[in-house]
């Protein structure tokens, strides 16, 4: 089974670096991407093809892995080739965005998936939640085994694995949001050490940590996409999506902060701020 990875980012790299363990040929497109593409590629052990066709008709199964907005637009592209082989769906999308994927893709077999967890490697696991034909399931589960991706295969329809991802960012990510606006304002008033401490006094709370709010910043540009899909997938079922649209506008205002390793507590919470707070 030849498996092609698109397109490997922090997190799809480190799948596909999970799946190579299997013993599988792994390919990705290298056309147009960065050097810190062509990095994380190379460290994984994928096979590099230049050409998009050529990559998609080696291919029999092709792992989409990308931001959430660019979703659509990767899965029309490889609609365009006439692709009739598995198409997983790996991204953090709602199922009726899912479910337009699937429309695009008439020739191939969607698997829905989502990944919950970090990108997994010696030091971390990471979930990878697969619904769908089982036969299709059952192979694409075999990828993982014996890996730092453990694979569950959810019963029923495909939209399952998606729904699962929204339910569990919904409050993943807003509840950072909520920690850092938390932080952002006890600092307009020089409260952040007694806001801390009140905050080390509940058990599992996300604004204990606030020393992880920088990597909440470097990631807003892919978390914020992620949150609109949220506010979708809520609407669809009648459920409020004020709170996951807020979460969005929040991570907006760290969009300048993409992939920033080196970024203080101090200076994430100031870029939360207006240049005019009215």
């Amino acid at each position: 089974m030849t498996v092609l990875v698109l397109h490997p980012g922090q997190m799809g790299a480190a799948v596909a670096a999970q799946a190579r363990r299997s013993g599988e040929r792994l390919l990705w497109c290298s056309a147009g991407r960065s050097a810190a593409s062509v990095g994380r590629a190379d460290a994984a052990g994928l096979e590099a093809v230049e050409d998009f066709g050529q990559a998609l008709a080696a291919a029999r199964v092709v792992l989409a892995v990308c931001p959430p907005a660019a979703a659509e637009d990767l899965a029309a592209q490889v609609a365009d080739t006439g692709y009739d082989g598995v198409y997983v769906e790996a991204n953090a999308i709602s199922p009726q965005r899912l479910q337009r994927i699937i429309a695009l893709l008439p020739a191939a077999t969607v698997v829905d998936a989502s990944i919950i967890g970090p990108p997994p490697g010696p030091a971390a696991s990471a979930r990878l939640y697969l619904a769908g034909p089982d036969d299709e399931t059952a192979r694409i589960s075999r990828l993982f085994t014996d890996t730092a991706v453990q694979s569950i295969v959810l019963d029923g329809p495909v939209g399952r694995a998606s729904a699962l991802k929204m339910a569990f960012a919904s409050f993943q990510k807003a509840s950072r949001v909520l920690a850092a606006v938390s932080y952002a304002l006890a600092a307009q008033y020089d409260l952040t050490e007694e806001l801390r401490a009140e905050a080390g006094r509940m058990s599992g709370s996300a604004l204990a940590d606030p020393d992880y709010l920088p990597s909440v910043a470097a990631r807003a540009w892919r978390w914020g996409p992620e949150m609109r899909e949220v506010a979708e997938t809520l609407r669809f079922v009648g459920l409020p999506d004020e709170m996951a649209a807020a979460a969005q506008t929040v991570f907006a205002r760290w969009a300048d902060n993409k992939d920033i390793v080196d970024l203080s507590t101090a200076q994430a919470l100031a870029h939360l701020e207006r240049t005019d707070p009215n």
